[in-house]
């Protein structure tokens, strides 16, 4: 199992609206086949950390994973949240995986999806604040 954590603040000129349709296109896009479990809400974490929401998505497994990345309601759901997000940090992960090598594997999976769809790197690079905390 490969459980995946986003911690994220919404810029300020968001509405509250437009906060409540990102929500549920984040739980439309967690809710799809490959995915084992997920939640969105609040972050509860430290005030300090300056989130005010999170995501929480799981995988059987790194190909599970690679599914979830390519599926076309992600793919549909992110121009729609990315140009909101105002601060995001991706991880700390985890996994019950022993593989030595899966960080490396997921960084690569996301490099290979950077590179088949480089608009999306670019979208994600118009994040102000974003922290990749995954080892690779």
């Amino acid at each position: 199992m490969i459980v995946h954590q986003l911690r994220f603040r919404f810029r300020d000129e968001t509405t509250d609206a437009q906060k409540s349709e990102i929500l549920e296109l984040m739980r439309r896009t967690t809710s799809v086949d490959s995915v084992a479990f997920a939640t969105v809400g609040q972050h509860i974490g430290a005030a300090a950390d300056d989130y005010t929401h999170a995501l929480c998505v799981a995988w059987e497994d790194l190909t599970a994973l690679e599914k979830y990345m390519h599926d076309p309601v992600h793919l549909a759901g992110d121009p729609s949240i990315i140009p909101h997000l105002a601060a995001l940090a991706v991880g700390p992960d985890l996994s019950d995986d022993p593989d030595p090598d899966l960080p490396a594997k997921i960084m690569a999976a996301n490099q290979r999806k950077i590179d088949m769809y480089p608009e999306w790197g670019a979208l994600m690079s118009t994040i102000p604040d974003l922290r990749i905390n995954i080892a690779a």
